[in-house]
């Protein structure tokens, strides 16, 4: 297992409702200021499918819905539904704070992970894979949900900045086939949205703000996550 992203430092993510025009719009203003984001391979958005997991309380799903501050999530990431990267990460809230810890792993430990076993996550030497043993253990922590969409993303290292549209969200129906291309799926919501994130280091500088200026654009702490739960069964 390979330990890209163990500990990132924790930034600014600041969350959006977009319609189809105003994303256009903005994407017009991005294009010859930002770098898009290599992995939008021909200027195409990218696939990224998650599989959040939750305890034996949604935790994870409540917390949200109460606005705790402190709160962490759990998931395993792929991207356009391939096993050649498969990360385990953990999106830590801190206060306004967003931090993220990530640790590459093998399918045969992902798919051990999706069948609810922790078994020898406790000897590893990585800190996440440590928690996730604990969690699993003492919380029962087990899959929840599938989460897919295509992300659109523009770069600025200017304080690290990062603008992403997340377009298509999808919501995994009752299955956790990973790597199943083919998985149904559903849209969550009803309306003519998308989800617009942008994330920075210590602030968002001036010309990129300047960018943003007057876009139509609904300010929401929008969950993927739970929005995706509402085909899913709770516990309480």
């Amino acid at each position: 297992m390979q330990d890209k992203r163990t500990s990132l430092p924790a930034r600014h993510e600041l969350k959006y409702f977009i319609n189809p025009a105003e994303m256009d719009a903005l994407r017009a203003r991005l294009r010859p200021v930002m770098q898009l984001d290599p992995h939008c391979k021909g200027g195409r958005p990218y696939v990224i499918r998650s599989l959040y997991f939750d305890d034996v309380d949604d935790s994870a799903f409540y917390d949200k819905q109460a606005g705790v501050m402190h709160r962490d999530k759990y998931r395993i990431r792929i991207y356009r539904y391939s096993d050649k990267e498969i990360f385990l990460e953990r999106k830590r809230k801190v206060g306004d704070l967003i931090q993220k810890s990530s640790v590459q792993i093998t399918r045969r430990l992902c798919e051990q992970l999706i069948s609810g076993d922790p078994r020898g996550l406790q000897a590893s030497s990585n800190p996440l894979l440590q928690d996730m043993y604990v969690q699993m253990r003492l919380r029962l922590m087990r899959p929840a949900v599938i989460v897919d969409y295509a992300r659109e993303a523009y770069l600025h290292p200017a304080e690290n900045v990062r603008i992403t549209f997340d377009l298509g969200l999808r919501s995994g129906l009752h299955s956790f086939d990973l790597f199943n291309a083919e998985l149904p799926t559903v849209c969550p919501h009803d309306r003519n949205v998308e989800i617009l994130e942008v994330k920075f280091d210590r602030y968002l500088p001036a010309h990129i703000a300047a960018l943003l200026s007057g876009v139509e654009a609904e300010r929401s702490a929008v969950s993927k996550y739970v929005l995706c739960r509402r085909f899913e069964p709770l516990q309480g």
